[in-house]
């Protein structure tokens, strides 16, 4: 951490006194943690109730105070990285690349979520100051006062300065308001000062329309949709009508009212009634013990969501069945991690390509980074010797391959590495350094345990063998013939 005095707008350039600054930085970021974490963690209960809400009151403004403290560093940083960047010789329209992933690794967020908390700290900072004062005052929390932000970024500086103070320069004007009444609000000061802007994003929005994957618990899953309200709705009844005549039927179908709409949601996108008859391309990852046996280790599938054992051994036996379903056997060394074969080519080949995504679960590899892998990756840059092979590649989403791009980001893997004629050193292991000299790890996720053949005992020392590999390939062998079929059935009953 480079602690950077206000006012001063020149870029400090990294020497052979980084390591005391760092040093500093770090000893000053723990006396301000553990000062304020000691100070919070002493709270205690009074025996009173109504002490003890007027505490939670308190922390509750803290944590406002703390998030616009938050936002004032943020500016702060994107400022000297931003003249960093000038003086390397950046080109103006790049400058800023990377600042938002680094704010995202200090506060542990996704670097889109960094992205937009550090646009709103711009707004706050330099067109909102009463709403940056109400979030310092902690009577507005983060949130609302992102939602204050959203719903006037189609304004122009002065309109958007006269929303703020109409609604925020007055202590008292947010008392008892809601966040969804809170937003009308602004909707309607916003209509009334520039209806044609509102107008404008309005018809932008539509252009914006888009359906969106994401996973949900127990092996679900949300599929979204962003549609014009008149659309929607009209989406919506469809399907409403559809699961109310199915029940008034004679004999009406037994099912509930949202299973209904869901199976006609189905059923109308895809033009199949039988779920089990729908092609689709499911990347899901498990050990040999839970395929062709009685494990209970969970499988995985991309972006990162465990599936029972059982419901994967159930979605392979109803794909086989269908003739849908490929098996493909990867192998992990005693390490515990996949392996793969390497390459001289520039670019990764789709097999390895495809094997890690499957390594790292179709999660971008950036530590908190929640996104779809989109780009496969050389840790260390071709351009700089780096290998084409598993050990030096990784997913990443689109955004954090561009910001490792930036001057003073550097990769290396710390394990996992294959070592020349022996084994892997342990879990894939990539650590990233930020430009202000901030180190922070990735570790691929593990991969599900191969199956252990029973123990043999030699004295007092256990000998614990894996399966041997033409037993697992008889495995799969008898697997494919018999298209699983004693699993599918107790499935079907």
């Amino acid at each position: 951490m480079n602690p950077r005095v206000p006012g001063d707008t020149t870029a400090a350039p990294r020497g052979e006194h980084d390591t005391d600054r760092e040093g500093r930085g770090a000893a000053m970021r723990a006396s301000v943690v553990t000062r304020w974490r000691d100070e919070i963690t002493s709270v205690r209960g009074t025996g009173s109730s109504s002490a003890d809400v007027d505490l939670m009151a308190a922390l509750e403004e803290l944590k406002s105070a703390a998030c616009a403290a938050q936002a004032r560093l943020a500016v702060e940083v994107d400022a000297a990285e931003r003249d960093r960047q000038a003086v390397a010789g950046v080109p103006v329209r790049r400058r800023g690349t990377g600042v938002a992933a680094q704010i995202g690794l200090a506060r542990r967020e996704s670097p889109h979520r960094a992205t937009v908390l550090l646009g709103a700290a711009k707004v706050w900072t330099r067109e909102m100051p009463c709403t940056l004062e109400a979030l310092t005052a902690g009577r507005l929390s983060e949130h609302r006062a992102l939602v204050l932000v959203a719903e006037t970024a189609c304004l122009e500086l002065e309109d958007r300065q006269e929303v703020d103070r109409l609604l925020c320069a007055d202590p008292e004007a947010l008392e008892g308001i809601g966040t969804r009444q809170l937003a009308a609000m602004t909707r309607a000061h916003a209509a009334r000062l520039d209806p044609a802007a509102v107008a404008r994003r309005a018809r932008r929005a539509e252009s914006e329309r888009c359906v969106t994957i994401r996973p949900a618990p127990d092996t679900m899953c949300y599929v979204t949709a962003l549609l014009p309200m008149k659309t929607g709705v009209a989406v919506f009844a469809a399907l409403k009508a559809a699961a109310d005549l199915a029940r008034s039927t004679a004999g009406g179908d037994p099912r509930g009212h949202g299973q209904l709409m869901a199976a006609t949601f189905v059923e109308r996108i895809t033009g199949h009634s039988d779920l089990d008859a729908i092609p689709v391309t499911v990347n899901l990852v498990m050990s040999d013990a839970s395929l062709l046996g009685a494990g209970h280790e969970a499988a995985s599938i991309d972006g990162g969501a465990a599936v029972p054992a059982q419901v994967a051994r159930e979605i392979v036996a109803g794909g086989l069945d269908a003739e849908a379903a490929w098996l493909r056997r990867l192998c992990a060394d005693p390490g515990g991690r996949l392996v793969a074969m390497t390459s001289r080519e520039r670019f990764f080949p789709s097999g390895l390509a495809s094997f890690l995504q499957i390594r790292d679960q179709g999660i971008c590899r950036t530590p908190y980074c929640d996104a779809p892998i989109r780009h496969v990756d050389h840790i260390v840059p071709a351009a700089r010797g780096g290998e084409t092979d598993e050990s030096n590649g990784q997913g990443l989403c689109e955004a954090c391959n561009h910001a490792k791009q930036a001057p003073g980001w550097s990769q290396s893997v710390v394990s996992g590495a294959l070592a020349r004629g022996g084994p892997a050193t342990g879990p894939h292991t990539v650590q990233t350094t930020t430009p202000t000299g901030h180190r922070y790890t990735s570790r691929a996720p593990a991969p599900p345990r191969p199956a252990r053949s029973a123990v043999r005992t030699h004295g007092d020392a256990d000998d614990r063998r894996t399966v041997p590999g033409a037993v697992v390939d008889m495995m799969f062998a008898d697997l494919v013939a018999s298209h699983l079929r004693v699993e599918h059935a107790s499935r079907a009953a």
